[in-house]
């Protein structure tokens, strides 16, 4: 199917209304969007259309063993996607969401979505991006990994991601360069005790002041599924040992 590619300025108040909407479809048909998050930038699809998201991770060059993670625009959204937080989770939430800190939780077995080899984990965020989030109220949950083909570097600006995945996107949303290519910490909750998967935008000492997080265990190769082009914005998955493969256990791949 041609994919007419559509471009959007976010800085510019007509061009994001118009772009929020264009994107919104896009979405919804199923294709492939490009979006800023408060990280790097990722590559979004309709996480509940396996065909979109089978074509994300075909646009990255990357197969089922990375799932990619799954971002949310509200943190009850979070509610219908995970079996639960445990002791902890919530208060992980409420200190850093929105923001750079994506949880790798179990997934609710109830729904049906296809996001790869997740191992019944999925990888979750709610990023602090107000493009994003306007998107994500607008489409649901999203599949979203690092707009990057795979072993390459994240992108940082839209024309980053536009030069590596091209007419694989439907709509590129542009709202201006990252701040920063660090991507969002990884952490494990689907153990008795919070892990971190992987070192990224929040520090340790930070987390360990709101919960008993340990830190990754090198001996058992715990990193967060996608080595450093895996932004936050994605999951950790089978790579993690979580579970889910976003860029980490339950997703395979930290899109940021």
């Amino acid at each position: 199917m041609d994919v007419t590619t559509q471009r959007y300025d976010c800085g510019d108040v007509a061009q994001r209304s118009a772009g929020i909407e264009a994107a919104t479809d896009a979405v919804r048909r199923g294709d492939l969007v490009v979006l800023p998050t408060d990280t790097v930038y990722g590559i979004g699809a309709d996480a509940f259309k396996p065909a979109a998201v089978t074509a994300l991770l075909a646009a990255k060059g990357r197969g089922r063993d990375m799932p990619p993670p799954v971002l949310i625009g509200s943190v009850r959204a979070a509610a219908a996607l995970i079996e639960e937080l445990g002791p902890y989770g919530q208060d992980l939430m409420d200190e850093f969401w929105p923001g750079a800190l994506t949880l790798v939780c179990r997934a609710s077995r109830t729904l049906s979505w296809d996001l790869g080899d997740t191992k019944g984990t999925v990888a979750i965020r709610m990023p602090l991006d107000p493009v994003a989030l306007e998107l994500l109220k607008q489409t649901g949950p999203m599949a979203v990994s690092s707009a990057n083909r795979s072993g390459s570097p994240p992108a940082t600006t839209a024309a980053d991601a536009e030069a590596q995945l091209g007419e694989s996107v439907s709509v590129y949303l542009d709202g201006g360069p990252c701040e920063s290519d660090v991507p969002s910490s990884i952490v494990d909750l689907t153990g008795p005790v919070p892990r971190l998967l992987r070192a990224g935008a929040i520090p340790l000492d930070r987390l360990t002041a709101i919960a008993p997080v340990t830190g990754p265990d090198a001996d058992e190769g715990t990193g967060t599924g996608e080595s450093p082009e895996t932004p936050d914005i994605s999951s950790p998955g089978t790579e993690n040992g979580a579970g889910n493969g976003t860029d980490g256990g339950a997703a395979g791949d930290p899109a940021h």
